[in-house]
């Protein structure tokens, strides 16, 4: 395992960290719990020392998974938890699962909330890292949020701030992290061999101001690992059944087929590493956040952090 600083403040963590939305029992379709907690074991055996998370993933039980995991090991003070809040799913805690939009909050009050529910469901005195989750533009040219975690990181609860950018707003959104470059200590963005709006500006920004950069959805929800085909389908208490329609999964196949060349030069190489490979070839980039819900799923992500010869320019579009 291979490790970066997360930008100019941030701390050393692992170039591939673990996603923790995949075994939140929810959006997923069917997931195990004790095969989640041994997909975590795994990573950290690994040397895996970040593990994204929000607290709207599973509606908390992610952040409980986590600390299940953490609260049996005894290195669990060297892993790094960056976690998101600005979901409002409170309301709706005890409802039968849907695929619905939960309320967007981000004001001081639901903030300051929400990073002590995570803190209780976590079990620790702070968190490492709180992003506000993918708000609208409307959201980010208002004062509050901002203030709310200017509050946070002051008050002890936070040790750093940071925004997770909304999918495909890229960089329409970057002038936000040119306004607030100073309290924005890290971002999470979508980025992959097939979306690549982040390369335009944002990620050009993030070198000019030293931020941390997440990579988040490297694999599109699983297709870059060249497992899915025209035919596959997805249960309704997937999110995927919505995000990876037919339509959406016949049009990123075509695409893909652009890049065959490149995987066949490498036949002992996953398809699956090489585009983790991509996205940490990036100079912006530090860590990619592939989800595993399978201990085999993780130790294939986690191969890619020691690809080094993969050049990034041979993933030209």
């Amino acid at each position: 395992m291979k490790y970066r600083k997360l930008g100019l403040h941030g701390p050393e963590v692992s170039t591939v960290g673990f996603g923790a939305w995949g075994i939140s029992g929810r959006d997923w379709g069917n997931t195990d719990d004790a095969k989640s907690k041994k997909a975590i074991h795994a990573a950290l055996d690994a040397g895996v020392n970040f593990i994204d998370t929000a607290d709207v993933y599973g509606f908390g039980h992610s952040e409980e998974l986590i600390r299940q995991v953490l609260d049996e090991r005894s290195d669990k003070d060297k892993v790094v938890i960056a976690t998101k809040a600005g979901n409002n799913f409170y309301p709706v805690l005890d409802q039968e699962y849907q695929i619905t939009p939960i309320n967007e909050d981000y004001s001081i009050k639901h903030l300051e909330f929400a990073v002590e529910q995570s803190l209780k469901r976590l079990n620790v005195e702070k968190l490492d890292i709180l992003q506000l989750h993918s708000p609208g533009l409307d959201i980010l040219e208002q004062d509050e949020p901002w203030e709310a975690l200017t509050r946070l990181k002051n008050s002890g609860k936070v040790r750093q701030v940071g925004w997770s950018v909304q999918s495909f707003k890229e960089t329409g959104q970057a002038h936000i992290l040119e306004r607030h470059h100073d309290l924005i200590e890290v971002i999470q963005v979508r980025y992959n061999l097939l979306e690549r709006e982040a390369e335009n500006v944002l990620f050009p920004l993030a070198l000019k101001y030293g931020t941390g950069v997440i990579v988040r959805i490297p694999l599109i929800f699983g297709l870059l690992t060249g497992k899915f085909n025209r035919s596959t389908t997805f249960p309704d208490s997937d999110h995927r059944k919505i995000n990876l329609s037919p339509e959406k999964l016949n049009e990123y196949l075509e695409r893909l087929n652009h890049y065959q060349s490149v995987f066949l030069k490498y036949p002992d190489i996953s398809q699956t590493q090489l585009c983790l490979r991509f996205c940490l070839s990036h100079p912006a980039c530090h860590v990619v956040i592939p989800g595993g819900k399978t201990p085999e799923q993780v130790r294939e992500n986690l191969a890619a952090s020691e690809l080094d010869f993969i050049p990034y320019e041979m993933f030209k579009k």
